[in-house]
C-alpha cells in the first residue's frame, strides 16, 4: 500500500497533533501519531521509520491500521490472557474491613490481604495503587494489638 493512500482530514490532524504536544498522552500514541503524520506528509515508509527509530514493519502496521480504522485505529486492541478471577470491588470491600484478630494486625498488608483472599499480592498492590488506597495510613486510631503493650508503654511513660 502505498503511503499517497494516506490523507489526513482536518479533524483527524487536529487529534494527532493534539497527542504529540499533550503530557499526558502515553508514548505508543504519540509514537504512532509522529509515524501517521509523517507518512501523511509525503514521507516513505524507510525515511519514517529511520526519522522516528523504529522498524518499517512499525510504521507499515500503523499506516495500514490508520487507513482502516482512523485514530481509533491507532489506540491498543485488547490483549489476550487469562481473565480477572477476583473484582477489584472485592478487594476494595476486604482492605476496609479490619484484619480478624487471629492475624493480629491493626491493618491490612497486601501479602496477608492477597493470602485471604486467595490471589497474588500484586493483584492486590495493583488495586490499592489504581484507587489509591493505603491502608497503612488511615486517619482513624488504631489499638495496637501487642498483649505487651501496656507494659512497654509504663517502661516508656514511666
Amino acid at each position: 500500500m502505498p503511503s499517497s493512500a494516506l490523507v489526513l482530514d482536518d479533524d483527524a490532524r487536529a487529534v494527532l497533533e493534539s497527542w504529540i504536544r499533550s503530557r499526558t498522552v502515553g508514548s505508543g500514541l504519540v509514537e504512532r501519531a509522529r509515524i501517521v503524520l509523517s507518512v501523511a506528509a509525503g514521507k516513505g515508509t524507510t525515511v519514517t521509520a529511520r526519522e522516528l527509530s523504529v522498524s518499517r514493519p512499525t510504521v507499515i502496521k500503523w499506516r495500514d491500521r490508520f487507513i482502516e480504522h482512523g485514530v481509533e485505529g491507532l489506540h491498543d486492541e485488547p490483549r489476550s490472557g487469562r481473565p480477572k478471577t477476583i473484582d477489584d470491588a472485592e478487594i476494595i470491600a476486604a482492605t476496609l474491613e479490619p484484619p480478624p484478630a487471629r492475624l493480629a494486625v491493626t491493618h491490612w498488608s497486601t501479602r496477608l490481604l492477597a493470602a485471604e483472599l486467595g490471589v497474588g499480592d500484586a493483584t492486590v498492590a495493583r488495586a490499592w495503587r489504581r484507587y489509591g488506597i493505603k491502608p497503612w495510613r488511615r486517619q482513624t486510631f488504631k489499638f495496637s494489638t501487642d498483649p505487651e503493650l501496656e507494659a512497654k508503654v509504663r517502661d516508656v511513660v514511666g
